[in-house]
């Protein structure tokens, strides 16, 4: 062989030149923790579909918050499920709310663990839709039409009551046309132009979120989602979504989920200059744990793989169930 001999295998001879050359790492810092706070007393049931993932009752959250909070992972994100539904999700808004009573809590035992508030109706609608629903019947059947502008008043005051509980960041998953901008206002006009956006900008209706609506019991009661959550095969419309949150004031971009959607989030990366958050759903970890608990494969590693893929993808944060297991993992290096 002619001279020079490309040798790639000369920076992957040892782990201290793998160390030292390895374009991505991982951090603690870069984990999101969500928690489903329930009503009840005594409560720590385990998800079916998750397992190691539970649902808590506002008087045994604390042991998962200090948990968490010890490991030092940085934030919460708050999912709710209240006691009582109705047709506009007021529980969702109300005072006295299970996201808000989670979030006094959480502030006065670790007030800088930074809480994120999903700001959403599905779990709190009695139809299980993110929105106001006008229903109709179709040959014996209920059908319904989401309401989209009637919707953005419930979502502002929902986002406003989160923030008045003390809420550090907003995070809207509803997928409503003009939701940032709507929310935006609203927390400004109540004093909390201080609170950013954390927008569900690029939301697919993914068969991915399975798990999810067993732990959060939304599940919708007629049709599906796909006229607000986007076609798994579009790319393009990924940035026209993006672009609109942009322009009416969102913080923080997402994109969720993740794994089936790395291309996506490369894109969005390379086009946009704000932090950017992937959500590594419900699906994602019910699989892995799956197999791990079958012994296919080794959890941690694929775990682990599956996380960094993200981050090389260009998250500079990672949504997941696998937080605090990742975190451990990484103090164990």
């Amino acid at each position: 062989m002619s001279f020079p001999i490309v040798r790639h295998r000369r920076l992957r001879q040892s782990v201290g030149i793998r160390n030292m050359v390895r374009e991505n790492q991982l951090s603690v810092d870069d984990f999101i923790q969500p928690i489903y706070v329930t009503y009840g007393e005594n409560v720590k049931s385990e998800i079916k579909s998750m397992p190691g993932v539970f649902r808590f009752s506002l008087d045994r959250l604390q042991e998962e918050v200090t948990e968490i909070a010890e490991l030092g992972i940085p934030a919460v994100l708050l999912f709710g499920i209240p006691e009582t539904k109705d047709s506009v999700g007021s529980s969702g808004f109300a005072e006295d709310g299970i996201v808000q009573e989670a979030t006094r809590l959480i502030k006065s035992w670790y007030p800088e663990l930074l809480v994120i508030a999903d700001t959403c109706l599905c779990e709190f609608t009695d139809h299980g839709h993110c929105g106001m629903v006008h229903t109709f019947e179709v040959d014996g059947h209920t059908c319904g039409d989401v309401l989209n502008d009637e919707s953005l008043e419930l979502l502002v005051k929902t986002a406003v009551s989160q923030a008045k509980a003390g809420a550090d960041i907003i995070a809207p998953s509803n997928m409503m046309d003009g939701f940032v901008q709507a929310i935006r206002a609203g927390l400004d006009e109540n004093g909390f132009s201080h609170i950013p956006i954390m927008s569900y900008s690029v939301k697919y209706a993914s068969a991915f979120y399975g798990p999810f609506r067993e732990a959060a019991d939304s599940t919708p009661q007629f049709g599906d989602r796909k006229s607000y959550q986007m076609d798994p095969a579009n790319a393009r419309e990924a940035l026209r979504e993006a672009e609109t949150d942009v322009f009416e004031g969102a913080d923080m971009l997402m994109v969720k989920p993740s794994l089936s959607y790395l291309d996506v989030l490369r894109t969005i990366r390379d086009q946009f200059d704000l932090p950017l958050v992937a959500y590594n759903v419900s699906g994602e970890y019910a699989m892995v744990k799956a197999a791990a608990i079958q012994g296919w494969i080794d959890e941690k590693k694929v775990a682990m793989e599956i996380l960094l893929s993200m981050k090389r993808a260009g998250a500079d944060m990672i949504i997941t169930y696998y937080g605090k297991d990742a975190s451990r993992w990484l103090a164990e290096k």
